[in-house]
């Protein structure tokens, strides 16, 4: 397993610690040109919530893979939170908003893997 597999493993528990749901892995390793390698798209249920799941996102890949993110954008209003892991980007959303900017047809070659949700 390499370090981004490792991180995008910690986030994903870090994710459904807080029982965020519909969580989305995109790889886009195979697209030219992309801010990062791959994509962990996910969401809470209410600004609470999806700052609940950015802290605990933040605090497993710290303890679980060693990384801090170089910059977290959105807690103020916790419509859609992106944590920027260099390699890897985060984006916790409310379902509206995740709905509305619908990240994961962005790029329609890269590879998508739904992660169940834990109920």
């Amino acid at each position: 397993m390499n370090e981004a597999q490792k991180l995008i493993q910690q986030i994903t528990e870090g994710i459904q610690d807080k029982k965020g749901k519909n969580i989305v892995i995109a790889d886009l390793t195979k697209i030219d040109d992309t801010i990062c390698n791959y994509f962990v798209i996910c969401q809470g249920n209410s600004p609470s919530q999806v700052t609940a799941i950015v802290e605990s996102v933040r605090d497993f890949a710290r303890k679980g893979a060693h990384v801090k993110p170089f910059a977290i954008d959105g807690l103020r209003n916790a419509e859609w939170v992106a944590m920027d892991y260099s390699d890897v980007l985060v984006h916790v959303f409310l379902p509206e908003a995740r709905n509305f900017y619908n990240l994961e047809t962005l790029w329609a070659d890269a590879q998508l893997t739904q992660i169940p949700d834990l109920d």
